[in-house]
């Protein structure tokens, strides 16, 4: 099932609905926080600022971005779950507080299906599988055989235990059966800086931070993790060309607490549709080779959900636990 597919039309009384709540005034009247659970300037933090300026512009209202920090993306969960359910205080998600660590922490203070309303995907950037220069292969069937000679041997870096970028190693080794040595570094940018270096062997990274460091010939790309090749580097074979079942990458949405008003949902998810049209939105979006993209909120629940039970079957294949 693909995900990531546009809205090209929404329904009439749907659409008449929401425009019609949003023009009496009710909602909003007053500036919307959107809680970005991750550091400043960091990829989630990037893409949730470009949406929330074009989303304010939609709303004609101020959308501030806030940063929550900690515990891969749960502490900034939490905290707007515990929020009053009015619309004036968003959560933008992506996988890891919403499909991995509910997963991977069995103390994780929240339910996502419980305790919160997906608005709307809003993005997608799709990992890619990068090596070292030194790394004798050049696909990812070439790197699949030498990991298999060397079981044991090889090792793949990360942002830390239970993100993203580290989970889809995880999922590599299960698909193609290798032996990888994971090695967790206290975020993307320092693990990133260990494959330049030639500390570690190979990681998984978003597509955008790693650009330049592919053109610049300090590592090598063998392939992206998304289902299909991707327009912003169409020469990127897919894993999934070379056998491999795997297919998850970097998404974004807009989520907010359970017990908002459906009148309040309404008039958000049409506002972010309309949002993301806006075409210095998909312009600024792009340029970090990011690709806009809007679902519904039912496409959003599905793949929070798919992602969700993937990640429980490849922890359990991993025999990854945290304390």
């Amino acid at each position: 099932m693909n995900f990531l597919h546009p809205v090209v039309l929404l329904t009439v009384a749907f659409m008449s609905s929401a425009a019609a709540f949003a023009q009496s005034g009710a909602y909003p009247t007053r500036p919307v926080r959107i809680i970005a659970p991750s550091g400043a300037g960091g990829p989630v933090d990037v893409v949730c600022r470009i949406v929330a300026q074009g989303l304010g512009d939609t709303l004609g209202q101020q959308v501030v971005v806030e940063n929550r920090v900690g515990a891969a993306g749960l502490i900034g969960t939490e905290f707007v779950v515990r929020q009053r359910p009015d619309g004036y205080t968003l959560l933008f998600g992506f996988s890891g507080p919403l499909a991995i660590v509910p997963n991977l922490n069995k103390r994780t203070p929240y339910n996502v299906a419980n305790d919160l309303i997906p608005i709307a995907q809003v993005a997608t950037q799709p990992y890619v599988l990068l090596v070292h220069p030194s790394v004798p292969a050049k696909s990812v069937k070439e790197l699949v055989a030498l990991a298999k000679a060397r079981p044991g041997k090889m090792n793949f870096s990360s942002g830390g235990v239970g993100v993203g970028i580290h989970m889809a190693g995880e999922l590599f080794k299960v698909a193609a059966g290798l032996n990888l040595l994971h090695v967790p570094y206290a975020g993307a940018a320092p693990a990133m800086t260990a494959l330049m270096s030639g500390e570690v062997d190979l990681m998984f990274n978003g597509l955008s931070p790693a650009v330049p460091h592919i053109h610049g010939g300090r590592v090598r790309a063998l392939a992206v993790g998304s289902e299909k090749r991707t327009a912003l580097f169409p020469e990127l074979p897919t894993i999934q060309e070379a056998g491999y079942e795997f297919k998850t990458g970097g998404w974004y949405g807009v989520l907010t607490p359970r017990g908002t008003p459906q009148q309040v949902v309404d008039t958000l998810f049409a506002a972010v549709v309309k949002t993301m049209e806006q075409a210095s939105v998909r312009a600024a979006l792009t340029k970090i080779v990011t690709e806009p993209v809007v679902g519904t909120p039912q496409a959003f629940a599905e793949l929070i959900s798919y992602e969700s039970a993937l990640w429980a079957k490849v922890i359990k294949s991993a025999g990854i636990k945290v304390d």
